[in-house]
């Protein structure tokens, strides 16, 4: 009896690494002090001896029961990208610049070209954030996770100088709030998602024409990073006072936590288009349109309140960074929370 006949193939667990590493490299910057393989990664904090006071940020989250879709379709090149922007979304939701990512895999059997490809989804969501991958943990855990199946979660840690951390508390109630287009679903309420929709290859392989795409290539699109977007804005001069990352609990849920006491959002539904996926979800599920606003980003990943005379110059910010922007709403006096109208 060894560790292989227990189902731990180590061998399987070096060739992972070899495979990842071309990967990995991509994504390093300067700062990184250490190789791949080591017991920790080490990351220079010299670049930032100039801030008045450097501070840190940090966010950590999964894909969550997306995954499922991944391995339906037997895709997974782009399930790393959501995990990493679920993480320094978060980041640049406070004003930070994400520093470096780490990951971990638990998996039922190490197949390393899957693994490989997996870690390849994770390096190009760490290129979109400037983000160095400088580790992680790739756990075969035979037993506990079907052969087949495997979990994803991340971790980064990013830097601020405090004077320029978004908090909200400046709000007055007299801002713009301007949305920032998502690329879909995201990675949020994917359990009701797979409700909705019968979860198979044939289901998901079907083509709708509102979507212009089959079902499993609209579900699976990774989520949008938007830290250079965020940064784009701020380097335009534009400053952000309050930002929020629409993930799970959408809209009613996140919107509140960007505001101080005493400022209300109120977002006009009609200000933008909601994407044909959300429609679709809604009309085969006969979900109402509060649990919608309740679950999902609706077709809006990221919204940032600007002072009213920032309007244009933070919307031509964002589309000079690839994104689609839009007035969506402002804040007013009044008990802390958001109205949709």
């Amino acid at each position: 009896m060894d560790y292989k006949n227990a189902g731990v193939d180590i061998e399987a667990g070096y060739k992972s690494v070899e495979l990842m590493k071309k990967h990995v490299q991509a994504t390093m910057r300067p700062e990184v002090l250490t190789n791949i393989g080591g017991f920790s990664g080490a990351f220079s904090m010299k670049k930032f001896k100039d801030m008045e006071n450097p501070t840190l940020v940090s966010g950590t989250d999964g894909v969550g029961t997306k995954l499922k879709l991944a391995f339906l379709m037997d895709k997974h090149d782009t399930i790393g990208i959501d995990c990493v922007a679920m993480c320094v979304n978060d980041i640049a939701c406070a004003g930070g610049e994400p520093l470096f990512f780490l990951d971990y895999i638990a998996c039922g059997k190490n197949v390393p070209e899957k693994i490989a490809t997996i870690v390849s989804g994770v390096a190009e969501g760490c290129l979109q954030s400037d983000a160095a991958l400088v580790g992680g943990e790739t756990a075969e855990m035979p037993g506990f996770y079907p052969e087949d199946e495997y979990d994803l979660a991340g971790f980064a840690v990013g830097v601020v100088d405090e004077k320029d951390l978004i908090t909200g508390k400046e709000l007055d109630g007299d801002e713009v709030i301007i949305g920032i287009a998502s690329s879909g679903v995201h990675s949020n309420g994917f359990s009701l998602v797979r409700k909705v929709f019968d979860m198979t290859k044939e289901s998901l392989d079907t083509y709708y024409d509102e979507l212009g795409k089959t079902l499993g290539e609209a579900l699976l699109a990774p989520t949008k990073i938007y830290v250079k977007a965020l940064r784009s804005v701020k380097e335009s001069g534009v400053k952000i006072m309050a930002c929020s990352h629409i993930t799970g609990g959408g809209f009613y849920e996140n919107i509140p936590r960007m505001l101080p006491d005493g400022i209300r959002a109120v977002i006009d539904k009609n200000s933008y288009e909601v994407p044909a996926i959300f429609k679709l979800m809604a009309k085969k599920g006969n979900i109402q349109e509060e649990m919608m606003y309740n679950t999902y980003n609706m077709g809006v990943g990221m919204m940032i309140a600007v002072a009213k005379e920032d309007v244009d110059k933070a919307i031509k910010a964002l589309e000079t960074a690839g994104e689609t922007a839009f007035v969506v709403g402002h804040t007013e006096v009044g008990e802390k929370g958001v109205t949709l109208c």
